[in-house]
């Protein structure tokens, strides 16, 4: 068990999860409550990446405009910053349920804003407060889950919410492609996390607070007979004392360093172990996202049609097999998480990343090359005045191919009989879409047709498969294991802060690299981050499984150095660790 933050689970603690929750239904109810937090945050940061297809349809200022678009998707991420640091203050302050209970009203608000917009500025206000939900429940629901679960299942209820997140991201797209037909698409999309977000509500206000924060607040009546039902009688007991041991040793803690936010980020940079956990830890949670995970979740339906899958439905189902296979690794993560240790974990994950997004780089690259080219004879059938304008005045119009039309801000019209062959370059109009679709031929915009555009959605599945058992989930759990206990809280949030800037940092800036650099050119850019990330990650972050605390803390003290820059003798004490 992990003290505050995530939880690591023990093998073991699987199979007794199961027995306890069975014969104790209450503890799954207090779990699965709170872990709906944890599914409406997958939810809201994954279910823009359908929506955005259609909100692109209806309001023609976020088709031309990429900042725009990548200000919708962003802002949930800006909110969630902020959401994340009010969060915790109100976590402190009013208790976990009640921060859980806003989080809830503010999903619903965000839901209903974005489903009502008449305009763009509405969906991103919508967004926005759904940020501040997302911000909230990502710290909130864990740590409910953390303190009102009996101690031998708690890494294994606590990594259900991590489940819990990707499964939400995974229904999402479900939603998505069940709303593909109806009319208002994306409203629906939008609207249903309000669903969810009420069920909660109302489950929570049926539900106590967390009775360790119930005892920091001397109300320890009622913390106890929360724990009498969720311990065994012959359990109980000793439970309550550690609680009372642990909450007077905490609130020592905090006296011995009471201070001010400034002084207490001067004291840990100060401090050398802090210093040397807070290298690794704000390694790990920038490198998670630097190695672009919320490129392909945020946007894995418009890099769908970028290898040539036009259609939104066929894109949306595609982008299915990512999300779950995400899901998938998160279980596998919870499985070997303790056998195969984080450090490794997290450079086989790298190699794979590197790896796929280096291929994605020659797939798009050979799509671009290979693209079809442009037939006068098929422009004319359009006539004139629906050619592109930059086509008719290039001089080297000859050459033109499908990418140099959508690069020209214009569309292509595949040919009639085989979408391979040389088609038409239109100036991008609803009338134009209209008339070649019309002639049941595809309409692209964002990809063009390709032979390799299956390579790209296999390949965008490995990198899922490499990504989610390893850098999905690891950063997070060295975050919660190399700090020293006394600056637990405020490393970890020093680390968070980071991978939530990180984070809209890639996520503004996706669709803008995609338009300067090309497809191929922004996979190979994060592959250069990513390659980045490996060596940081070898030189800086340490192996902490089954390491207790103070052994972490001394080899901190030491200083880490990996097997490469090691003596023999520091080689035989790493591998026997």
């Amino acid at each position: 068990m992990v003290e505050g933050g995530i939880q690591k689970a023990e093998k073991t603690e699987f199979t007794e999860c199961f027995r306890t929750v069975w014969t104790t239904p209450y503890i799954a109810k207090l779990a699965l409550s709170a872990g709906i937090g944890g599914l409406l945050f997958g939810y809201d940061t994954g279910v823009i990446s359908g929506a955005l297809l259609y909100i692109r349809e209806d309001f023609e200022s976020v088709d031309k405009k990429t900042w725009l678009q990548e200000t919708i998707v962003s802002m949930a991420v800006a909110g969630a910053i902020i959401g994340a640091g009010v969060g915790g203050w109100m976590n402190d302050r009013f208790g976990r349920r009640p921060s859980l209970l806003i989080a809830d009203v503010l999903f619903f608000v965000g839901a209903v804003i974005m489903a009502a917009a008449p305009a763009p500025w509405m969906i991103i206000l919508g967004r926005i407060f759904v940020g501040f939900g997302v911000g909230m429940a990502s710290m909130t629901a864990p740590l409910y889950i953390s303190e009102a679960s009996p101690t031998r299942i708690r890494g294994a209820l606590v990594s259900t919410n991590g489940l819990l997140i990707t499964g939400g991201q995974f229904l999402s797209y479900l939603i998505n492609l069940a709303f593909t037909k109806t009319p208002g698409t994306w409203r629906w999309m939008l609207g249903v996390a309000g669903v969810p977000a009420i069920i909660q509500f109302f489950l929570m206000l049926t539900l106590p607070e967390s009775p360790r924060w119930l005892y920091r607040h001397n109300r320890v009546e009622e913390a106890e007979a929360i724990l009498r039902k969720v311990y065994p009688e012959d359990e109980v007991n000793l439970e309550i004392e550690l609680l009372k041991q642990s909450v007077e040793n905490e609130k020592a803690d905090e006296e011995f360093t009471k201070t001010d936010l400034i002084s207490k980020l001067k004291g840990a940079w100060g401090n050398k172990i802090v210093r040397r956990g807070l290298y690794a830890g704000i390694t790990v949670q920038v490198a998670q996202q630097f190695v672009g995970i919320n490129t392909v979740m945020y946007y894995s339906p418009t890099i769908v049609q970028f290898a040539g899958f036009a259609s939104n439905s066929t894109a949306m189902a595609l982008s299915l097999i990512t999300s779950g296979l995400n899901a998938v690794g998160t279980v596998v993560s919870m499985f070997f998480v303790d056998r195969s240790g984080r450090r490794r974990l997290m450079i086989i994950s790298m190699v794979g990343i590197i790896t796929c997004l280096v291929a994605l780089t020659i797939v798009f690259s050979l799509a671009s090359a290979h693209a079809p080219s442009i037939s006068p004879l098929e422009n004319a059938h359009f006539g004139a005045n629906s050619t592109c304008p930059a086509y008719h005045n290039a001089n080297n119009a000859g050459k033109w191919n499908c990418m140099s039309c959508l690069k020209a801000e214009c569309s292509f019209c595949s040919h009639g009989g085989n979408e391979y062959l040389p088609g038409a370059c239109l100036a991008d109009s609803k009338a134009l879409e209209g008339e070649c679709k019309g002639e049941h031929r595809t309409y692209f915009k964002n990809g063009c047709p390709s032979k390799f555009g299956f390579l790209a959605v296999v390949f965008l599945g490995l990198y899922i498969i490499s990504y989610a058992p390893g850098m999905g989930t690891m950063p997070w759990i060295v975050n919660s294991e190399i700090y020293p206990l006394r600056y637990r809280g405020i490393g970890g949030g020093i680390a968070a802060v980071a991978n939530w800037c990180s984070n809209l940092i890639v996520s503004e800036t996706f669709l803008t690299l995609t338009e300067a650099l090309g497809s191929s050119g922004t996979f190979l850019l994060f592959a250069g981050f990513s390659l980045i990330g490996l060596i940081a990650i070898y030189f800086l972050v340490p192996e902490t499984k089954g390491l207790p605390f103070e052994e972490v803390e001394k080899m901190l003290d030491k200083g880490f150095k990996p097997k490469l820059l090691s003596s023999k003798k520091a080689i035989d004490v790493e591998s026997t660790s």
